[in-house]
């Protein structure tokens, strides 16, 4: 089942138990689905969509200078991949990229973020190697 066949079903559970938050939340998203040519979306292209939903919510938050996730948040965040951790991240590049070979570290990031894909947070990446 594709994430996105898993947010419409969820969407039917929500309505039926007349949870308006996860409810509203998810027709926001199916919303932003429908934006696209595609009738079906790869689950990386849902992906980016919930993430674009995420980063515009948490900056309409920012503005208002509320700190607190939103329910709405909560409820797109059940659908994203669970993120590598920092300790995960930092093995993986000590056992695979060599830093004799580029010129700097950030060039790193591609092979990086290559490999972990949607998984890893690019900023958290580029802390960890700013580090190294």
């Amino acid at each position: 089942m594709t994430i996105q066949e898993k947010i419409k079903q969820d969407l039917t559970v929500a309505i039926k138990a007349r949870d308006d938050e996860t409810k509203n939340a998810l027709r926001v998203a199916m919303g932003e689905f429908g934006r696209s040519d595609k009738k079906e979306l790869s689950d990386d292209e849902v992906i980016k969509n919930l993430k674009k939903l995420i980063k515009s919510e948490k900056e309409l938050l920012q503005q208002k200078g509320e700190t607190d996730n939103s329910p709405f948040i909560d409820v797109l965040s059940r659908y994203l991949p669970q993120m590598v951790g920092e300790a995960e991240l930092v093995a993986w590049i000590k056992e695979n990229i060599d830093f004799s070979q580029v010129k700097s570290k950030m060039q790193a990031m591609g092979p990086i973020m290559k490999h972990f894909g949607a998984n890893a947070d690019g900023n958290t990446v580029k802390e960890i190697l700013q580090k190294l």
